[in-house]
């Protein structure tokens, strides 16, 4: 690994196929994350997350493709690697976690041989060790019975089981990087706390730097250092994540904060953020002005850059792209218990 970021990405555009032609679905994007760091990247479904995801791990589907940009995972230029290259990093160096487990394990493979089988193609061992590595690896994410949940074909487990043999089966070939889609979606609020808490311990004990998809607010305050927000295939606001929940800079942002509901305040009802995103990134202007309150002809006109808004508050990792940005302060840190579900 070079002394760097260990995943850096810059100017990563995307295109997906369209009605008429190629819409770009991401445009100009940069990111940095670092050994043992955990980034959040947030917003609304269609901004383009799971998108960089993708692209990440050269996993984009059929028509769409990386029209810009350069993805850097230590030594490795991942947009130019090859298939055979990519499968070695793909399970091996970064492990994935998906959002949906029974969609991401085989319905005919039993849970421990899921486990095995990726500890066979990324480590030389036989298939006694890699059985034997399977089973230390579900102990590690707390599945119960071991013996008889290695048996157990995916329909047979519950839905917080079989996400944990998800992870065991992300951390099985010693990953420096987790990507995590959505990874508590589809599980109960009881089950999703118990997933943050496993990841969160597996990051610490086992050094992982952590990549995580979301739009629960809840969920990066639990897990992550740093977020980035997203809005229509571009980065909005990014900077450490108890920096930005306690001062939005963003009106985007602090639309989204204000969205999340206040336990601290019973009888207080959430604020939604009028309008819709648009479809794809918006031209030569911010994409939020539509349903933005301070948006005037400046806005309509000019796509404002991301960088430090002035005057500066905070680290100077703290970053807007809007041409009147929130004044840094105000805005509360969400509380866990109060979206997830």
């Amino acid at each position: 690994m070079t002394d760097g970021p260990l995943l850096s990405i810059r100017g990563l555009s995307v295109t997906m196929p369209g009605p008429e032609r190629p819409l770009t679905v991401v445009r100009d994007l940069d990111l940095d994350l670092d050994g043992g760091d955990a980034l959040a990247l947030v917003g609304e479904s269609g901004c383009g997350k799971t998108t960089t995801l993708l692209s990440i791990l050269g996993l984009l589907p059929r028509g769409a493709a990386v029209t810009a940009g350069e993805i850097r995972f230590g030594e490795s230029d991942l947009r130019t690697s090859d298939e055979r290259q990519l499968r070695r990093i793909r399970g091996g160096r970064i492990g994935v976690v998906w959002q949906d487990p029974l969609a991401a394990l085989d319905p005919v493979m039993r849970a421990g041989a899921q486990i095995a089988e990726v500890v066979s193609a990324h480590t030389d061992v036989d298939r006694r060790a890699a059985e034997r590595r399977a089973k230390d690896l579900m102990r590690l994410v707390e599945l119960p019975d071991v013996d008889r949940t290695f048996d157990a074909y995916p329909h047979e487990l519950s839905g917080g089981q079989r996400q944990r043999v998800v992870i065991a089966t992300a951390i099985a070939a010693d990953p420096v990087l987790l990507l995590a889609d959505e990874p508590t979606t589809a599980l109960d609020v009881t089950v999703q706390d118990q997933v943050l808490a496993l990841l969160g311990r597996l990051r610490r004990e086992l050094g992982l730097a952590l990549l995580l998809v979301t739009h629960d607010l809840a969920v990066v305050s639990e897990t992550c250092d740093r977020v980035a927000i997203m809005y229509a295939g571009r980065i909005v606001e990014t900077g450490s994540a108890a920096e930005v929940f306690a001062g939005p800079r963003h009106h985007y942002s602090g639309g989204l904060l204000a969205a999340a509901p206040d336990v601290d305040r019973p009888g207080t009802r959430p604020a939604g953020i009028a309008g819709a995103p648009p479809t794809g990134v918006a031209e030569g202007c911010c994409a939020f002005a539509p349903r933005c309150p301070r948006a005037d002809q400046l806005c309509l006109s000019a796509l404002p850059e991301l960088a430090q808004p002035a005057p500066a508050a905070g680290r100077a990792g703290h970053l807007t792209a809007c041409h009147y940005p929130l004044p840094a302060a105000g805005a509360r840190r969400p509380d866990p218990a109060g979206s997830h579900g």
